[in-house]
Formats: C-alpha cells, structure tokens, sequence
C-alpha cells in the first residue's frame, strides 16, 4: 500500500492483527499458525498491493475468505 495517502498504514497493520486473531480462533490454531496463514494467504498479497479494495472489507468478510482459500487449497 505503499504511497496510497487514502489508506493508514497504522490501521492497516491493526487490521491484520484482528484478522489473524480471528483466524486463529476460528479455526484453532495459535496465534503464530494463523499468522504464518494469513501471510501466505493470496488475501493478505492482495490487502498489501492494495487490490480489490480489500482494506474496505470487514474483518470478518476477510477472514471467511482466508478460510474458503485454504479449503481451496486442501
């Protein structure tokens, strides 16, 4: 997200730690588990380049789309 004004970095990192927190619980996992899926996760690539407007989604819209990632992938 690099040079979009539009969007905090401070709350954008806020968010990935309420969206791992969330995983984490969710799926029971640790904390560490979820943090090592959610960045290898495509949604975290596309909520760091800034795609799709990811960073508008709620937490819990982009958690339930990591979720359904890592179903596609089994």
């Amino acid at each position: 997200m690099k040079g979009n004004p539009l969007i905090n970095e401070t709350l954008l990192q806020m968010k990935y730690a309420r969206i791992v927190s969330s995983l984490a619980r969710q799926i029971g996992v640790t904390r560490e588990r979820a943090l090592g899926l959610f960045y290898t996760s495509d949604t975290y690539t596309y909520l760091s380049e800034g795609k799709y407007h990811l960073h508008n989604m709620s937490d819990t819209y982009l958690v339930d789309e990591i979720i359904m990632e890592l179903q596609r992938k089994q």
